[in-house]
């Protein structure tokens, strides 16, 4: 099934300048069938002129309404899902294929996760009352404690 896009363009103001074409009328009317024919190159068909208000601004508080001259074209599209074709990518070659187990930390539908138990840093977190918290090691994991040691331990060993 094929639907249609919109493309709205503000229609010429001005006339332009063409060998063989003399007065303001003709140059106007060039300007505007150049823009149509440049249009109509790229598939879109014209459907209407249109005239509508835009609201503006006028100095500080204030608001004119300006009246735009606008041209509408359309131009038939498919729909996306007739032409979407997934590419489907081969799976990981560092996870084993099994279609019977969840992976660690995942519950299956209806059952807890019995093997997932908190750090102290965790808990402290969890019952967070808002406030923060201004000590730079209150509520630090024991990998964020791991990692610090290792670290000033290889700091030693230079």
């Amino acid at each position: 099934m094929s639907g249609w896009e919109y493309k709205v363009v503000p229609a010429p103001t001005k006339g332009v300048k063409s060998k063989g074409v003399k007065g303001p009328e003709a140059r106007f009317a060039h300007a505007l069938e150049s823009m149509m024919n440049d249009m109509g190159r790229d598939g879109w068909e014209f459907q209407r002129a249109e005239t509508l208000p835009s609201i503006e601004r006028s100095g500080l508080t204030g608001s004119t309404t300006e009246w735009r001259n606008l041209l509408v074209f359309r131009r038939p599209v498919s729909d996306p899902i007739d032409e979407f074709e997934p590419e489907l990518l081969p799976p990981p070659a560092d996870t084993p294929e099994t279609d019977n187990e969840t992976p660690e930390g995942e519950a299956e539908d209806g059952e807890e996760d019995a093997t997932f138990s908190p750090g102290e840093g965790a808990t402290q977190m969890a019952s967070d009352n808002g406030v923060e918290e201004t000590s730079p090691v209150s509520g630090m994991t024991t990998s964020l404690k791991n990692l610090a040691s290792q670290r000033s331990g290889a700091e030693t060993k230079d």
